[in-house]
């Protein structure tokens, strides 16, 4: 078995954290054994170093070592990928394909992003995990494989269970041997390192002077967050020694490229099961969700303030909360546009910054039914939703011509996942 310092050596791992120093120690361990392994860590941590030093140190060594993303693969064609395909078990299915099961019998498979397989998916490696056993799609004969499966996520997988997007029985059989990765931002000591390493090795690349940073600029290091961790140093490191005429870097000019105040707002602490906790944007279909909620407590809100201000025929008093929504719905360029006629107007006092835009009730007809403001209120709700979509559809036909096609760089662009994408494209019809 070999020792920790040659594994570091072997794979170009840097630091000396005692809980990065005991990741790697477990992967030595548990690499002679065939049991499953679940690798927890943020996304840029290095995830990927321990099933390459698991299958390296392991009897299956010499046989094949296949890396599956899982969150790269489209929902309808995952299958197929790992498990493979009979001639004619769907449109355009013109052979027999063998899946990545098959073709990794005796070896590794690395299931990337794990948690991002769909549910269907999740019971078919289930099987699969318990007696070795698969069918290709479209076929009802029963294959054997004697694939070792190593998993790594960096989502929070008991949130995902509880929400129901990934199977409990599975987790657990994936997780016999857990891993967890530590962030950058725990390993202080480790960063300068890390820089020293990348600054030589993009000085060699590009045939540059070494970059070297004063002791004020090591400090500044330490204290960032790193949200994108050791992928985010890196890719900081190649683009100053490409950049920088001044091979010297301080403090003041590590704020150009990473300023404190732009550090994502949620510094994410792990748990005990490994998963990422004081996050509410785990997803964009989180942020989505987040925002959509918002936005209907504001209309909840109005609506409430709308109906109170009705009834009293404008005499009312306004808390500071609903000042502030009045101020914050209601600017100057709505007044402009809203018509004297129209059912709230809003009278704006330039002399004085200060002053809250007071509503002013103006009906025409004092019998006015109120019910007709509710069916506005529907129609409009219909309208917003409907923009939203078009909104969404005219950013992906966008994105697609901008990259002629290529959807993972339209993916990119969109700050989406390609399966997010694949089911977008596929939802309106922009297959063509």
């Amino acid at each position: 078995m070999a020792d920790l310092q040659s594994i570091k050596a072997r794979f170009g791992i840097i630091g000396n954290f005692p809980a990065l120093n005991r990741a790697l120690e477990k992967s030595i361990q548990v690499a002679p054994t065939d049991i499953s392994v679940l690798v927890i860590g943020e996304s840029g941590v290095g995830k990927e170093f321990i099933p390459k030093i698991i299958h390296s140190e392991s009897r299956r060594k010499h046989q094949p070592y296949i890396v599956v993303n899982c969150g790269a693969i489209p929902e309808g064609t995952i299958d197929s990928e790992l498990f493979g395909h009979e001639k004619g078990a769907f449109t355009g299915a013109t052979s027999t394909r063998k899946g990545y099961f098959e073709v990794a019998d005796g070896g590794t498979i690395f299931l990337d992003e794990v948690g991002e397989l769909p549910l269907q998916t999740q019971v078919r490696l289930l099987r699969v995990l318990e007696s070795g056993e698969f069918m290709k799609v479209g076929s009802s004969q029963v294959q054997k494989t004697n694939v070792r499966i190593v998993a790594a996520t960096n989502v929070n997988m008991m949130k995902a269970i509880t929400d129901g997007r990934f199977r409990e029985d599975l987790y657990y059989r994936l997780n016999t041997v857990q891993i967890d990765m530590p962030a950058l931002r725990e390993r202080k000591g480790d960063i300068h390192l890390l820089f020293r390493k990348f600054a030589i090795d993009f000085a060699e690349k590009y045939r540059m002077p070494e970059l070297k940073l004063t002791d004020d600029a090591v400090s500044y290091l330490e204290n960032y967050s790193f949200p994108g961790n050791v992928r985010q140093l890196r890719n900081l490191v190649e683009q100053m020694t490409v950049v920088e005429q001044n091979r010297e870097i301080n403090s003041v000019k590590l704020a150009e490229y990473i300023p404190m105040n732009a550090n994502l707002p949620a510094v994410v602490q792990k748990n005990n099961l490994g998963g990422n906790q004081g996050s509410d944007f785990s997803s964009e279909r989180d942020i989505m969700y987040k925002i959509l909620f918002d936005m209907r407590n504001d209309i909840n809100d109005l609506k409430s303030l709308t109906s109170e201000l009705i009834k009293n025929k404008g005499n009312a008093d306004l808390s500071l909360q609903e000042k502030n929504l009045i101020n914050r719905i209601y600017t100057p360029e709505t007044q402009q546009v809203a018509s004297p006629n129209s059912l709230l107007y809003f009278e704006n006092n330039n002399n004085n910054q200060n002053q809250i835009h007071h509503p002013t009730i103006i009906s025409e007809d004092e019998d006015h039914n109120y019910n007709d403001v509710e069916d506005i209120e529907i129609e409009e709700a219909r309208s917003e939703s409907l923009s939203l979509q078009n909104n969404e559809k005219d950013l992906i036909i966008k994105a697609l011509e901008k990259h002629k096609g290529r959807r993972n760089k339209a993916a990119d662009e969109l700050g989406i996942s390609q399966r997010t994408l694949y089911r977008k494209i596929k939802q309106y019809n922009l297959e063509e």
